[in-house]
């Protein structure tokens, strides 16, 4: 024996004594062993230190020099002792053990060789591969070339092979816990024997009857060889044991060489008599017969179909049976099985054309009976023995045929009428002889043919029905013999179950599925496909953790295949354990991208990596929260989150899992059904208030929850409670309010907020109005009157959501409107356009710009703010201006900042349209937001046919290059814009000749005066300015002059959509070249453009039109300031045809 450490101890075989101390063979463990067949030398294998070495078993020490040949697992002599096999992990090398010299290398199985033996004889080598080649494989040691096809049925290593000492069986141990007995004639697997664990080594008794085998239960276990496979002592000759087991050719020669020895032994011609008529050649059977035997003589005739002639012969036999009951019993079973066996239809039937008919089926039975009256105290089994074995003739006929439930009766007909007892086996064995009925099999065939039978019809559960009462039917040497067709039918009704299960999945009756895929994997050790299967089906009826049992069982058997991980993570999704299903995911492309083959690894290609789609998340929960608040509540918490945290909590939340463990295939990714979840999950409800004394500021809650009672001491904390919960319960995770979500001691975060504060109303998903002086079941018009229209925050905070709300003192629904956006109730609109006159489309569909900004200003004119620089950081959302922020600069700076933005990005001068006090940002924009409360300067617009009329009359005054030149010069002025606090403002000047003062009604701060200008009208100014009067005869050094700024009033290409804009250019350019060009030829008449000269005559019409004048002082430096006044100044041309001063005026 060796063991692990390398070291061997020789033991005596009978005392079990050792008869040497443990002797250091090996530097690690030792594999093999195997004595040479004549004792003298004992050969040793160290499994890694790759030699073989040989002992001397008289002195125990070494002998010769060890054999280098790498890694070994087993060494076998020849039975010869002149070969020496040694099966390594890369090939199986042969030695001559006394030369040492390698005569052979054999590449045997795929990876490891585990086991050799030898046959007796020595003519073949067998050797049993590894769990990649589970199998035996017969070598011819003459060639050294495989014979014959590999032996299959293990499914792991087979580390022992064992030959029976007659050299018909072998025997071998594997890995898969099974002792696998094999027929050496023809390599058939003819039983199995189970053990509890793994097997490592199986031997013969020496008798042959029984097999050993061992494992790692530290076990022996002992099975008996069926008795259908011992070697007999045959009582009779080794023909008769030829004939029993149907080696008829071997048996007529040794019958043969009988006869020819001795010519007169006639009991030789009877028993071939028998062995022809075995093989349908009568007249040789019925030649020899002649000879001795009536018994013979009546099969043969019988065979000849000389029926009535067989009859006699079976008669005059019975006369020499000396009324012996057991021989009459015998003699009328012959005679019945021969007239049944030989009649011509029924040969035709062992010939497959036809069956019996009912004539014949009569004569057999009355045979029978005849047997059964002349013999009545004998065992009737032998009748049922013989109609059980026409059935099983029938039967096979029928199931050849695919006549299966024909099949099916016949053979069940025959397991009813009996089995044979082992009695009458023994007693009746020369039936065997006669015809080749295997008797000791014929019960077990008809159970076995009866369950292929319903097999075949697709009756798999009557197929096991019956091998159900097979198995209950039969004994307990008859299950160990028909272990291997047991296997083999378990496995294929497993295998249409499966097949069935398939069929009922793709037609997603799953609950079918189920059931079959369970009836499947019961009989047999399905594949793990079969488990796949089921846990569809399971993930079909959302038995999420059943199918889960499934997907792990499929891992369990095939653990390099990615299809269990993926019906894992398929059913940890459906039972939302989603960090479980991603991190199965995760293992399931790990084992697409280390597949071996090139078609698994393509399937990776479909895809996503979990870490791929969270970037895709990320980027569009970049989008949703670029128009967000930097801060929000958690309505769920209370707590606070900066944007970051905010992120973290979506992540943390069942709904990010459920997406990113969802979306895993390139096919699943849905940009649109991202941005469904995220928005879903990060949108968030705005407050708009009015702020009443103490109000919770960040750093009241920071780190605490809004809902924790130590907070009840904080103003204003009950409103921000009931705000949260109203917005909790409306469905939104987050919510924010500018009392304390803004931290106001960062000035970047508060540069950002009062920037962004409009868009994130905007993108609001809803906007919570809270009217703390509505009372609850107010009447309509309490809105109206509400302190909260009052305030100049909320007019953004109205006009920018999408959806708003507005709710009573006691957060209850204004009006009880249950809208579900009060921008959609007509009351509540009409009510707030007529508090604020604010027309409702802006407030339904508001984009922020700066145009018609003078109306915009006209909005707010009446609101207040408790910071008077708020008055105009509130507009810029409203138009869609992000300025710098700066406490402490005044409403004056700040509102001028505002229009100065708005005038030089726009061109929109609406802004200068006020009256009232000056700013000193600069002259021509108010001090205060109240200059705009008056509604904007209208002058009454002429309609469309007066002003064609007037077109057509100034045609007849004017000419066309006065109209045009005009055109052109106002066409080219620059944009209104400013630098540096100074307006640049182009217009038309008029030059003030006189400047007096006039008596008037205005208050005594206020004076008015009558100014005279060159080409207008005069016209009066009220002002609180005092004005220095002049007038052509006593003129002043001081300039004043009244100006008409370029609008849109006066449709003028600056001010035409870009759209349209190119192409009215350029058709002004190329007509004005072609009219104003030194070259060209006037004597056909000026070049024509109706459409131009159209516009050219129609901006004279509107220029002669009364317009809205600033009046402006010249200053030292030579720039002017707009004289303020407190109504509008309303110029009127005297004599459009008279030329106009245009020009760009700088404005302080």
């Amino acid at each position: 024996s060796g063991d692990n450490g390398g070291e061997i101890i020789a033991w005596h075989g009978e005392t079990g004594e050792s008869l040497t101390k443990p002797i250091k063979a090996h530097s690690d463990q030792i594999n093999s062993v195997d004595f040479s067949p004549d004792g003298t030398v004992l050969a040793t294998s160290g499994s890694w230190d790759g030699t073989t070495k040989f002992w001397c078993t008289k002195t125990w020490q070494t002998q010769g020099d060890p054999i280098k040949c790498g890694v070994v697992f087993c060494i076998r002599y020849s039975p010869s002792g002149e070969l020496l096999a040694i099966a390594t992990w890369q090939n199986i090398q042969i030695y001559n053990p006394g030369t040492r010299e390698r005569v052979a290398s054999l590449t045997a199985h795929t990876k490891w060789n585990m086991s050799l033996a030898w046959t007796p004889d020595g003519t073949r080598l067998l050797s049993g591969g590894d769990d990649d080649d589970p199998t035996i494989r017969e070598w011819d040691p003459l060639t050294w070339r495989q014979v014959g096809h590999r032996w299959k049925g293990h499914t792991g290593y087979i580390y022992a092979i064992a030959i029976d000492p007659n050299g018909t069986l072998v025997a071998s141990a594997s890995s898969d816990k099974h002792v696998r007995l094999w027929r050496l004639s023809d390599r058939q697997n003819i039983a199995i024997f189970e053990h509890s664990s793994p097997l490592f080594s199986v031997t013969f008794s020496v008798d042959g009857r029984h097999i050993l085998s061992g494992g790692t239960d530290k076990k022996i276990s002992e099975w008996e060889v069926p008795k259908i496979f011992h070697s007999k002592i045959m009582p009779i000759t080794t023909a008769y044991h030829a004939c029993v087991t149907g080696d008829l050719s071997t048996a007529e020669e040794l019958l043969t060489q009988k006869i020819h020895t001795d010519a007169n032994n006639y009991t030789s011609y009877a028993h071939r008599s028998f062995i022809m008529a075995r093989q349908h050649a009568w007249d040789f059977a019925l030649a020899d017969a002649i000879k001795e035997s009536y018994i013979s003589k009546g099969i043969a005739l019988c065979g000849k179909g000389r029926i009535w002639d067989a009859r006699v012969a079976f008669d005059v036999a019975s006369m020499f049976t000396s009324q012996n009951s057991y021989t009459n019993h015998f003699l009328l079973l012959i005679k019945v099985a021969s007239i049944c066996f030989a009649h011509p239809l029924f040969h035709r039937m062992f010939q497959a054309i036809t069956l019996f008919n009912a004539d014949q089926h009569e004569e057999t039975m009355l045979l029978l009976k005849e047997l059964a009256a002349a013999c009545p105290n004998i065992d009737l089994l032998g009748c049922h023995v013989v109609e059980a074995y026409l059935h099983v003739q029938l039967g096979t006929k029928a199931l050849g045929d695919a006549r299966l439930d024909e099949a099916a009766d016949h053979f069940t007909a025959a397991v009813n009428a009996g089995a044979p007892s082992s009695k009458f086996i023994e007693t009746y064995e020369d039936l065997t002889v006669l015809f080749g009925w295997d008797l000791q099999a014929l019960c077990l065939t008809a159970h076995q043919k009866r369950c292929h039978a319903f097999l075949s019809a697709g009756k798999p559960d009557k197929a096991l029905e019956a091998y159900k009462y097979m198995m209950d039917a039969i004994g307990e040497p008859a299950k160990a013999g028909c272990l291997v067709w047991s296997h083999d039918f378990k496995q294929e009704c497993s295998v249409l179950y499966a097949a069935n299960g398939d069929a009922a999945l793709a037609a997603s009756d799953y609950d079918r599925a189920i059931d079959l895929y369970s009836a499947a994997t019961t009989l047999y050790s399905a594949p793990s496909t079969t488990f796949a299967n089921r846990s569809k089906a399971k993930l079909g009826k959302m038995l999420w953790i059943e199918a889960l049992l499934d997907a792990q069982k499929v891992i369990e058997l095939d653990p390099l295949s990615y299809l269990g991980y993926s019906l894992k993570r398929a059913a940890l999704h459906g039972a939302q354990r989603y960090d479980e299903a991603i991190q199965s995911f995760r293992t399931m492309l790990s084992k697409l991208d280390d597949a071996p083959d090139i078609q698994t690894r393509k399937l990776r290609q479909q895809y996503l990596r979990p870490s791929q789609v969270e970037r895709a998340i990320r980027q569009v929960i970049d989008v949703q929260l670029e128009n967000a608040p930097l801060r929000v509540l958690d309505t769920t918490t209370g707590l606070v989150y900066d944007r970051e945290a905010q992120i973290s909590a979506f992540k943390m939340s069942t709904e990010y899992k459920e997406l990113l463990s969802s979306t895993i295939m390139r096919s699943d990714f849905h940009t649109k059904r991202i941005e469904e979840v995220v928005r879903r999950n990060l949108q968030y409800a705005m407050l708009s208030h009015r702020w009443e004394g103490k109000e919770p500021l960040l750093q009241d809650i920071q780190g605490k929850s809004v809902y924790d009672s130590e907070l009840d001491s904080v103003g204003g904390m009950t409103k921000l409670r009931s705000f949260c919960k109203t917005a909790h319960d409306a469905g939104y995770n987050w919510a924010w309010s500018d009392t304390c979500c803004i931290d106001k001691n960062i000035n970047v975060e508060l540069q950002e907020s009062v920037n962004s504060m409009f868009v994130w109303y905007r993108h609001s998903a809803l906007t919570i109005v809270y009217l703390s002086d509505v009372p609850p079941s107010s009447k309509s018009g309490a809105l109206a009157k509400s302190a909260w229209n009052t305030r100049g925050w909320t007019v953004q905070e109205f006009i920018a959501p999408k959806v708003i709300l507005f709710y009573q003192n006691n957060w209850t629904l204004y009006l009880d409107d249950r809208t579900p956006n009060h921008k959609e109730s007509v009351a509540i609109m009409q009510e707030l356009k007529d508090a604020t006159g604010i027309d409702r489309s802006a407030v339904v569909a508001y984009r922020p710009s700066m145009h018609g900004a003078r109306e915009k200003l006209h909005w707010a004119s009446t609101r207040v703010t408790t910071r008077q620089e708020d008055i105009a950081y509130s507009l810029f959302g409203i138009f869609d201006v992000r300025l710098p922020v700066d406490y402490g600069e005044r409403q004056e700076k700040a509102l001028g900042r505002l229009l100065q933005e708005i005038v030089a990005r726009s061109g929109d001068i609406t802004g200068l349209d006020w009256v009232g006090k000056p700013s000193a940002f600069n002259s021509c924009l108010p001090a205060s937001i109240t200059a705009y409360e008056a509604p904007p300067c209208q002058l009454p617009s002429l309609p469309q046919d007066e002003i064609q009329s007037s077109v057509s009359s100034l045609r007849k005054t004017v000419t066309v290059y006065f109209a045009l030149n005009l055109y052109t010069q106002l066409r080219n002025m620059s944009a209104p814009r400013f630098a540096t606090q100074r307006l640049h403002l182009p217009c038309i000047v008029f030059d003030v000749r006189e400047v007096r003062r006039v008596r008037s009604p205005a208050p005594e701060t206020q004076f008015t005066y009558r100014v005279k200008a060159d080409g207008l009208q005069s016209l009066l100014v009220t002002t609180e300015e005092t004005l220095v009067q002049f007038m052509p005869a006593r003129p002043i050094e001081r300039k004043f002059i009244l100006v008409r700024p370029l609008d849109r009033s006066l449709e003028l290409p600056d001010f035409v959509e870009p759209s349209d804009f190119g192409s009215i250019a350029e058709s002004e350019e190329d007509y004005q070249m072609s009219l104003f060009s030194p070259s060209h030829d006037w004597s056909s008449g000026p070049p024509v453009n109706q459409d131009l000269e159209l516009r050219a005559f129609r901006l004279l019409v509107r220029l002669g039109q009364p317009f809205s004048a600033f009046l402006l002082a010249q200053q030292r430096s030579g720039e002017y300031k707009r004289i303020a006044s407190d109504h509008d100044i309303i110029g009127q041309v005297n004599d459009i045809r008279n030329p106009m001063d245009i020009r760009t005026i700088e404005i302080l």
